[in-house]
């Protein structure tokens, strides 16, 4: 090659195939990476439901077995319950109040 254009024009296409091929497998590999990361996540994704759907059945079952052996209350039983325990509260506030008095 005599011809320094000419030296020139090959040079510079053998550069654009090179560069070119580089990108394309970079572009392919983050590509493959991405797929590779999105079914991880999905596959996590689903082993997270099925654990989150194993404990509520679970629960569920223990609520169930609560439930038939007459653990069940009803709504007035409940508020029964919430009023003893503020009753509780309230008690164990004024005692704390009068101890630190006396403490002061």
């Amino acid at each position: 090659m005599s011809n320094p254009v000419l030296h020139a024009f090959f040079l510079g296409r053998a550069f654009a195939e090179v560069v070119s091929e580089k990108i394309e497998d970079s572009l392919t590999n983050a590509l493959s990476e991405l797929g590779k990361f999105d079914a991880e996540q999905r596959e996590h994704l689903k082993q997270f439901i099925e654990e989150v759907q194993t404990r509520a059945q679970v629960d569920a079952n223990q609520g169930e077995t609560a439930t038939s052996t007459g653990g069940e209350e009803s709504p007035a039983d409940l508020q029964e319950t919430i009023d003893d325990l503020r009753a509780e509260i309230a008690r164990l506030k004024a005692e704390l109040k009068n101890y630190r008095a006396q403490k002061a």
